[in-house]
């Protein structure tokens, strides 16, 4: 008879006992969940296993546990004739012996006729989704493991701790050692219940807010769906509707999204109140202040002299004066103007800066979506120059590319978007060789004003691309996956793998099955909040044909882009 008992690690030095477990019929295997120490009260221990029982779980007493300790000479004889008083059709009397890590089991029948010994090493271990260390003895078949996993799985309601007294029975099973934590989180559960209401409620009122027709109108849907802190609130508002949900989790995913929305948002509060502090210590925020506006002339002064460097010679280039000196006495109206801006606006700034530092409250994320629309706001010059220039260098590419197709007696049909053939008259042909030859000739000044402002652009949007990676790495990072694949890898497992321990002739085979882990990359893929990151982007031959034809590159997504 092939026999395989799952026995836990954790119960290797508990006190004797009695076995609790299940019999897997079919395979003449059995699994044990947790040892109840002596001393008992049979009619307790019956009572106990009914009360479990009734929760859907079949428990049953598999047997006796025995660690010999000073004073209890007699406590095998006295487990041994408990098999009286729970009847089973096979009582397992595992016994560790003195000075030895081995085991050793007996197993008797019904009528105590047949009686089966073997030994086994403590040592020999199988570790599965809920931490159930066990002992696997195998010599010819294997166990179906989901049953074993599903055993465990569905004994939750023997694990439940929700408070620090075991009452009249004292048992070891795989969660007595961690009973301080499980009794803070069954506490905290049911504390949570209000504030999720509180919670609700206040999202209710928020979001009668923002259904207001007032914040339906064009501009302002506008600007909250381009300011990066009205997009980060409607994040948190969908984050903290999923948290405070009074649904449990219906699934494994929808669990692990939850748990890792909530460590996400203690970090991103706890990192936002670090940096409240250190903003209103030592008066950093008027010192910022006083900063800034010096930072924002001496940017303004050398966008002036680098106008007046594009104004005459630049690199010894020829330009067209007269479009040359256009386009830098507009661009140096723009700049006065910007000076002017700041300098009426100066006096508000630390006040700005004080009241948005308050923003830091509601989480890192927050200030960085702050710091990354007053960035926007203070380079608001930069980017008109560059649209401005993009606009102009874009006409003349596109009218270049038209007129050289009628050169080639081409036109585009707009209707099939594709290159037609046509006949030009000689009026036709003269016009669009002049205005060729102009677009050509001034191509170069706008080239050169072009690229100047696209590369202080991006510069710009360089430092707002940073910003919104480290926003969108905390909001979707799964912090709380990633941890439980370094502290508990068991958690995470893709498979398992058996290694053998021990090969002795007459001896059971010893195998040890260990849990493979997911790779943490794996994790992170899999476990990832869903943000604006986690779609497809463009390519870099996609950004460098829009930069060479003079599209407009913006540090958002438009909604009107189509992904496969």
């Amino acid at each position: 008879m092939v026999m395989k008992i799952f026995f836990p690690q954790c119960c290797n030095l508990a006190d004797s006992g009695l076995l609790v477990g299940r019999w897997i019929s079919g395979h003449d295997s059995a699994v044990v969940l947790a040892v109840i120490h002596y001393p008992f009260i049979p009619g307790q221990v019956k009572e106990y296993i009914q009360q479990v029982s009734a929760s859907g779980v079949e428990l049953s007493v598999l047997g006796s546990w025995s660690l010999p300790k000073d004073g209890q000479e007699g406590m095998d004889s006295f487990l041994k004739d408990l098999s009286t008083i729970f009847p089973q059709e096979r009582w397992l009397q595992i016994r560790r012996q003195i000075g030895k890590t081995g085991f050793t089991c007996e197993i008797l029948s019904q009528d105590q006729s047949k009686t089966l010994r073997f030994n086994f090493s403590s040592e020999v271990s199988v570790e599965s989704q809920c931490k159930h260390v066990c002992c696997l003895f195998l010599t010819c078949c294997f166990l179906p493991l989901s049953q074993m996993f599903q055993t465990v799985a569905c004994s939750q309601p023997l694990f439940f701790l929700d408070k620090y007294d075991d009452g009249p029975l004292k048992s070891t099973h795989w969660q007595s050692q961690g009973r301080e934590a499980s009794i803070i989180v069954e506490l905290l559960k049911q504390s949570s219940t209000p504030l999720c209401l509180l919670i609700t409620w206040l999202l209710s009122i928020w979001t009668w807010i923002c259904n207001m027709r007032f914040f339906s109108l064009y501009p302002l849907r506008f600007l909250s769906s381009k300011l990066s802190t009205c997009v980060q609130l409607s994040y948190r508002t969908e984050h903290m509707r999923t948290l405070s949900s009074p649904k449990t989790a219906v699934g494994h995913m929808h669990f692990m999204r939850k748990a890792s929305i909530f460590v996400s948002f203690l970090v991103d509060v706890a990192l936002g109140m670090l940096l409240m502090s250190w903003l209103y210590r030592d008066n950093h925020i008027t010192m910022l202040a006083n900063t800034l506006v010096p930072a924002a002339d001496h940017v303004a002064k050398n966008l002036e002299e680098l106008l007046q460097w594009l104004m005459g010679a630049p690199a010894g280039l020829k330009m067209n004066r007269a479009l040359d000196q256009v386009l830098g006495r507009f661009f140096l109206y723009h700049i006065h103007l910007w000076i002017s801006y700041i300098h009426l606006m100066s006096p508000f700034i630390e006040g700005i800066l004080w009241y948005g530092g308050l923003s830091a409250c509601f989480g890192l994320t927050f200030a960085l979506s702050l710091l990354s629309d007053m960035v926007a706001l203070f380079t608001f010059h930069i980017y008109c120059f560059y649209v401005y220039g993009a606009r102009l260098y874009c006409l003349k590419i596109y009218g270049l590319s038209s007129l050289w197709r009628l050169f080639r007696g081409k036109k585009w049909n707009v209707l099939r978007q594709r290159v037609d053939s046509c006949s030009y008259d000689l009026d036709q042909l003269f016009i669009g060789t002049l205005l060729f030859t102009i677009l050509l000739f001034l191509l170069p000044t706008t080239a050169l004003y072009y690229l100047v402002f696209t590369l202080l652009r991006l510069v710009v949007v360089l430092f707002q691309g940073i910003l919104h990676l480290s926003v969108d790495f905390i909001n979707s990072f799964p912090l709380f996956a990633v941890g439980l694949r370094i502290f508990r890898p068991y958690r995470l497992a893709e498979g398992v793998k058996f290694r053998v321990l021990s090969q002795e002739p007459g001896t059971a085979l010893h195998l040890m099955m260990e849990m493979n882990p997911l790779k943490v990359s794996t994790v992170v893929q899999t476990y990832r909040t869903p943000t604006y990151s986690c779609y497809p982007k463009d390519s870099w031959v996609a950004l460098m044909k829009k930069l060479f034809v003079g599209e407009l590159i913006y540090p958002w997504r438009h909604k009107s882009t189509k992904t496969d």
